[in-house]
Order: structure tokens, then sequence, then C-alpha cells
């Protein structure tokens, strides 16, 4: 085996090669990362370190972790002692789950064999992660069969992961270890563990998709049986269907994802969900009304409603761009005066094209990059343009022209060989949101200005000008003006990106906000989980209400996370919480008695008529001051039995 890499390495592709024991597989694999540039002596992956950004790529697949979760709690608990770990990776070959033997799991933080760690085969070589991805086939790959010689101490064993609906590879189950773990079979356990997953995503779409179609029945006043139907999930794929024709002249089948629609049907996720749909539609799909679908107040869909016998109209958004933000900033839970100045000015400014820079500060955890995209969503040239994020404290110093400006082929040491399109280049005609800007490098700082100012950009060992239209969204965790006074901070640059200044409140300034947002992350944690939502007793909600909360909103949501693992009974009181929440002036000793539970939809009622009560019973000014959606208050006025007369 050592043998025949040897021969890759070296180059050979002599007959002679072929005569070596080692299997095609691996062979096409060790040529692929040759011709790739790999470094066969590397010893270790890449993996990211910044918190944030690896709890952001979990929330992104917070679907493949959710339905991985029975079977690696089920298979981890057998692993203790036999050397071994399953791990989870997503689409791009990053770990985002771990679990197994403990000894095992330390080992492969050696090899960065760990939550973050990206194992592709472009980058770390052959192994079982990468592999799979690439080939989309289950794989086992043996000690020397590895391609970089700092991991042939392992064996790995990878199966991909595929979407129900249509097929693509989602992410991959692998079973790693020291060589003695190998068994043939383990590529049958990790077969068998990813199609259990697969059939938990089944699960999981079946149910948001009869959701779908109840939230269109719920709000289809105007439908009619006549009319022509199409209703798609968030990732532009066609759920149902009636009366609607292929222009092709095939009919859409319930479920089913023709290839013709490949080519309008993008990944539709985030803030421009509804433009992006609009422009994406082929033209003899244009005569139609577009209607959004939301659950739990995010929009999860889309129903296109074809009316009999119209000619000639195009796709009819009903909202103007500034009604899509304020109606996006139902994602920024919170109805205190602090928070909805901050969006206020969020909306104002994303209104104009004559501000195009802002600075959002804030401290860690407040919600800054929500605020980022509620600008992009209500920029009046919003319609299909690109929201790029770039966290400046996760770029290395030697790395940042590249990640902002691009690079062409060997540039530098180490650049793509295809050379790389830089962060401002990705967000052309769109929005940059560049955070934490207060970690970006002095003597990067000038070349950011120029291009703010000149709005063309040069690519690394590129003399060609690049022309670029980019509003920048900065934000910080830090005070820039003292940052400036300490020479850390360019002044000119920072007058620049400071055009508009939007302070983001921290939790311990929003009053009874952190109520709302526990209730709001408690009930989209149960309907994920098809569970009971959490009940809480008035001293927890006293608890919580009182406490400073330093990590803000993402505290808050961590613990409203934890709590749903950990609480058996599903009522929380004071002796569930943290000590440094339970134990507020006041409240100690108090939880011998614990209370009466009050119900969040108790809760959820009693601000309703609070509410009514205090705006006279004009709705739309109800629904503002609860932070929900018209439509969603009116769910709530039937739901509550509560008349509309009431006031």
């Amino acid at each position: 085996m050592t043998r025949a890499w040897e021969c890759v390495l070296e180059g050979s592709r002599h007959s002679s090669v072929s005569t070596l024991p080692i299997r095609s597989t691996i062979n096409d694999s060790w040529h692929r990362c040759a011709d790739g540039g790999i470094n066969a002596q590397q010893d270790h992956a890449p993996i990211e370190t910044d918190r944030e950004v690896v709890e952001a790529r979990s929330r992104g697949s917070w679907e493949l972790l959710e339905a991985a979760a029975r079977p690696f709690a089920t298979i981890g608990r057998m692993l203790d002692g036999t050397g071994a770990m399953l791990v989870l990776a997503d689409k791009d070959g990053v770990l985002i789950d771990v679990i197994g033997d403990k000894r095992t799991v330390f080992d492969g933080k050696d090899i960065h064999l760990g939550i973050g760690g990206k194992w592709t085969e472009d980058v770390v070589g052959t192994n079982g992660i990468g592999t799979a991805l690439w080939t989309g086939e289950p794989v086992f790959v043996h000690a020397a069969e590895h391609f970089c010689a700092g991991i042939k101490r392992w064996t790995c064993a990878g199966s991909p992961i595929r979407d129900p609906f249509d097929g693509k590879v989602i992410g991959v189950v692998d079973l790693s270890g020291h060589p003695d773990i190998f068994r043939p079979h383990n590529i049958a356990l990790v077969t068998a563990a990813a199609r259990e997953i697969e059939r938990a995503i089944a699960d999981s779409q079946t149910a948001e998709r009869m959701m779908l179609l109840e939230a269109f029945l719920a709000s289809a006043n105007n439908y009619r049986a006549s009319d022509g139907l199409l209703i798609v999930d968030r990732q532009g794929r066609a759920i149902f269907h009636n009366n609607v024709t292929l222009p092709e002249g095939r009919r859409l089948g319930n479920g089913l994802r023709p290839s013709s629609m490949s080519c309008w049907s993008p990944e539709l996720t985030g803030s421009g969900f509804l433009d992006t749909l609009a422009t994406s539609l082929p033209e003899t799909m244009r005569d139609c009304n577009v209607c959004p679908l939301e659950l739990d107040g995010d929009i999860r869909g889309a129903a296109l409603v074809f009316q009999k016998n119209s000619r000639g109209r195009t796709v009819s958004i009903s909202r103007r761009p500034s009604e899509r933000a304020r109606d996006e900033s139902s994602i920024i839970v919170g109805q205190s005066k602090a928070i909805r100045a901050a969006i206020d000015i969020a909306c104002r400014a994303a209104e104009t094209d004559d501000v195009t820079s802002l600075l959002i500060e804030g401290e860690t955890g407040v919600g800054k990059e929500l605020f980022a995209r509620l600008i992009h969503a209500g920029s009046g040239k919003q319609t299909g343009t690109p929201f790029i994020a770039l966290n400046c404290g996760a770029v290395t110093k030697e790395l940042f022209g590249s990640e902002l400006f691009g690079h062409v082929p060997g540039a530098f040491t180490g650049a793509s060989r295809d050379g790389k399109a830089g962060v401002f280049e990705l967000a052309n005609g769109g929005v940059l949101s560049l955070d934490e800007i207060g970690e970006m490098p002095l003597d990067i700082q000038p070349f950011l200005l120029r291009v703010l100012e000149e709005r063309v950009i040069h690519r690394l060992g590129e003399s060609r000008a690049r022309p670029v239209s980019v509003r920048l969204v900065a934000s910080t965790n830090r005070d820039l003006k003292e940052e400036v006074s300490a020479g850390r901070f360019r002044r000119d640059l920072f007058y620049r990106v400071s055009a508009v200044t939007i302070h983001v409140p921290p939790l311990r300034e929003r009053g009874d906000d952190s109520l709302l947002l526990l209730e709001h992350f408690n009930r989209k944690l149960a309907e994920r989980r098809d569970i009971c939502p959490l009940e809480f007793t008035n001293e927890a909600l006293d608890a919580l209400q009182a406490y400073r909360w330093p990590g803000n909103v993402r505290e808050l949501r961590n613990l409203v996370e934890h709590l749903h693992l950990v609480a058996r009974d599903r009522v929380i009181g004071l002796g569930h919480l943290p000590a440094e929440i339970a134990e507020v002036p006041g409240l100690i000793g108090s939880a011998a008695g614990e209370g009466s539970v009050l119900s969040f939809a108790e809760a959820e009622r009693q601000a309703i008529l609070k509410a009514l009560a205090a705006e006279q019973g004009n709705l739309s000014k109800v629904a503002t001051r609860l932070g929900i959606s018209r439509p969603t208050l009116y769910r709530k006025l039937e739901q509550f039995g509560i008349k509309r007369s009431y006031a």
C-alpha cells in the first residue's frame, strides 16, 4: 500500500502500479489529491475556531442535527470504551456533531477531527468523510489508504446522507478511530445510521409541508378552486399543485421536482425569499400572485396563485419594500422602546440609496447580524441581490486581503489554483456585512477605505480594476471611538463606515423583552421537535426577568435549548435554572414554594388583551406593539376566542 502511495506521489501512472494492492476507489481519490496539490505530509484538517461561526453553521444545519439526534444518542452510548467515535458532517464536509469513546474523541482533536473541522478531499485528502462526499457512496478508508501521512494512523467509514426530497447529498455520518477498530461491517453501521437520519428528515419535511398547506388554507380568502395553485417550500421545491401545467406541457406531480424546474428554484432561504422567488420564475409562470406562507412568524414557503382567464400580468408582490422590511423586523422579537427605535432607524436607512455605509454597535449576542439582514431586506434594490457576511475576527491577518478583495491564481503561497473572488465581488449589487470590524488589522484598513470611496477593487496580484456597488453594514462590540483614540482604528475609516449608526441595546435594557424572547424560542423549539412547550412557574419567570443576561439574546436562546434537553416533566422551576439566574436578590429561598404554573398560552392571551386595551382596539397598532404580523394576530384572536369588537 505504501509503495502504491509513493508511486502516486512520484507522479507515476505506470501499469505496474495497477498490480499493487490498492482499491480503485482509493486509487482514484489519491490521484485527485495529487492533481489538486494536496500536501501529502499534512497531519491535520483545517478547523474553524470562532465560536460564533461554528454556532451559525450549526443553526444552518438544524434539520440535519435534529434528525441525527436519536441515532447518535443510541449509537453513542454503545461506543464508550470501544475506541470508536461517530461524527456528523454537513454538506461542506464540516463536522457539526461528535460523540463516542472519550479517549478517542480526545485523540481526534490532534488532527482536528472535532466540531468545526473541515474534512473534504480538497483540503485534507482521502478520508471517509470527504471521499464519501465526492463519490456520493458509502466509503471506508483504512490506515495507509489515507492520502495524508499524518492521518494514516486512523481508520474511518463514512456514508452520505441524502435529502429524501431531491436526493442531494446534505451530509455524511462517519465512524472513526485507530486502526484496531477496523471491521468490514463498519460501513454497514454508518449506512444504517444514514438511512435512519434520512427517514427522520423525511418525516420532518412531510410535517412541514402539511403545515404549509394549512397556512395557505388559513389565509386563502380569495382563492377559487378553478385557479391554478403551486405551493413551494423554503428551498423553492414544489410540494403541491392544482391546475398548473409546466411550459413543456407536463403536469407537476405532488412532491416531485422535475428537472425543468431546477432552473428557477434555487435556495430561497433568508430575508430575500419572496423577491428571489419572483425573479426566478420563468416568463411563462409570471402571471400569478405570490403569497408568503409563515410558520411561527418566519416565512417558510410561498403560494403562487394563477387566476383563471388572467392575461399579461407580472408577478405581484403585494407589499412595498419598506413594508417588507418592517415585516422582516418580526424576526427581531421585542416591543421595548429601545429595540423598536433601533428597528425604525434600520428600516429608514434601508429605504434610501443615499446611505451606503452603516455601523451597528452592540454587545456580543444582541443580534447584530439580524439588523444587517433587516437592512438588506428593506433595500429598494434588494430583489435578488446577495447578502454576504464575513466575521473579521475569524480571518487571519495574512488572509484578510484575499478574503476582502480576492486573488488571481498563484498570487501567493497557498492561493487557489483557479483564483478566488473576494467578499466585495460576491456582494456586488447587494449588502456586505463585516462583523466585528474592530478586529480588522490596521494595515488593511486603508485598502478598505479606498474601496468604499472609489467603489472598485483589485484582486491580489491583478492590475485590472473591478467596479463594485456594495452597501456596507459593519458591526462591532467595541467602542470604535476609543479604538480610534488608542490608534487601533483609523479615524477616516470610522467616519466613513459610521454615516448612520444603529445601537442595538443589550437585553438587560429591554424590559419585558426577555420574556417575549423566552416564549419565542420555547415555542419554536417545541414545534421543531413536535413536543409541547415548556411551562414556567411564576418564580422562575421572575428570576429570568430579573437576570442581567451578560450573554444577551444568544445566552437566552442557549438556556432554552438546554432546558428542553434536561427537563423531564416539562415544568421549569427555580431548581432547573442555573445558579447565577436562580439566586437573584429577593428570590433566594423561594424555591420551596414553587407557586402556580403560568402557561405561555395564558400569558400570551393576557398580553393580547392588554395590548388591545392600550391601543383602543386598533389591530395594526396591537400587532406592532406585540411584535407580530397582523395575520398572526388574527389567528391568535381566533385561537383564544377574543372578539375583534373587544375594544
